[in-house]
């Protein structure tokens, strides 16, 4: 009984760092962006990606060095998944999004490519370091096409999807950069503590009831990971930042594929389950490749867009599973 509160206990307290955290750092994202000049969407693409992708790192990682590799892999997947499907589809629904032409010519396009060039790597059904390294290379690739190109951006934001509100232009009573730096740093570390809070406490009660490591990756500690992208994005659409609700969502997919698959394979070389070619990577493709007419239709993802996305969560999750 005592084990019971203290992990109901942890899921709460985590789900309170994770509010104030996402707060945090969407407000102090915003600020640098409109302080150096930068698009809001190139923040949330990167900044804020990273940030929001912590969780899943910090799992991956900590799963690596226990041999869960089930739970992983199964996160990652699991993840992304909720990022696209549950997570941009209910905010949309919360708000309709406007959508950075960047995000629908460049960034969802290679955010397909890394999901198409996983499969090659997972063909063996093992993720050796060698392919670890090339995760990590096509991250810095990417991460340095995203600043380099930032500039032409510029000339067409949308107004409505990233204008900067009088509070975040006040750069000098925030405390200038060193204190929006401070307010992103402190964030970042908001959702990573309330993050592993989530996954420790649903991981135990998930445990309680029986289910695999597998299934757990994939369902309860994926959706717990990704609250700090939900809770990031539903934070920057409420404060009439959709640029970077979308391109957190978009950037964090691309930072579980490349980042967290790669930094694990430096801790410890892993096998994938048979399912991750058959079912969890398709599904994850799958999802990748809807999201691309959604956003491309009137550069906006409209509320019923956004069910339809949350539909295709449930529907894949739920075949996955199955399959497991």
């Amino acid at each position: 009984m005592i084990d019971l509160v203290a992990n109901v206990a942890l899921v709460v307290g985590g789900c309170g760092a994770l509010y104030f955290g996402a707060e945090w750092l969407v407000r102090g994202a915003a600020r640098i962006a409109s302080h150096m000049g930068i698009s809001p969407v190139v923040v949330g693409l990167t900044l804020v990606s990273l940030g929001t992708s912590a969780p899943e790192l910090v799992v991956g990682v900590f799963a690596a060095l226990d041999g869960e590799t089930g739970l992983l892999v199964g996160n990652v997947m699991g993840s992304n998944l909720a990022n696209i499907g549950l997570i941009l589809g209910a905010t949309a629904v919360i708000r309709p999004l406007a959508v950075a032409d960047r995000v629908v010519t460049r960034d969802v396009p290679i955010m397909v490519v890394i999901s198409i060039l996983v499969f090659p790597l997972v063909l063996d059904l093992q993720v050796d370091r060698a392919e670890g390294v090339i995760l990590l290379v096509l991250l810095v690739v990417y991460v340095a096409f995203t600043f380099h190109t930032a500039e032409e951006d510029l000339p067409g934001l949308r107004d409505d999807a990233d204008g900067v509100s009088a509070e975040e232009e006040d750069l000098e009573g925030a405390g200038g950069m060193l204190g929006n730096l401070g307010l992103v740093a402190a964030g970042a570390l908001g959702l990573g503590f309330g993050g592993k809070a989530i996954v420790e406490g649903a991981s135990y009660l998930a445990q309680a009831l029986g289910a695999s490591p597998e299934v757990i990756g994939l369902t309860v500690v994926a959706v717990a990971t990704s609250l700090p992208e939900l809770v990031t994005s539903v934070v920057a659409a409420a404060r009439r930042q959709a640029d970077i609700a979308v391109g957190n969502v978009v950037g964090s997919n691309i930072f579980n594929l490349t980042a967290v698959l790669g930094a694990s394979t430096l801790v410890r070389e892993f096998p994938v389950d048979p399912t991750i070619l058959t079912h969890q990577l398709p599904a994850v493709l799958a999802v990748s490749l809807l999201v691309w007419p959604v956003t491309a239709s009137a550069r906006r993802v409209r509320r019923s867009e956004g069910v339809l996305l949350v539909v295709a969560y449930v529907a894949f999750t739920v075949w996955i599973t199955l399959a497991g």
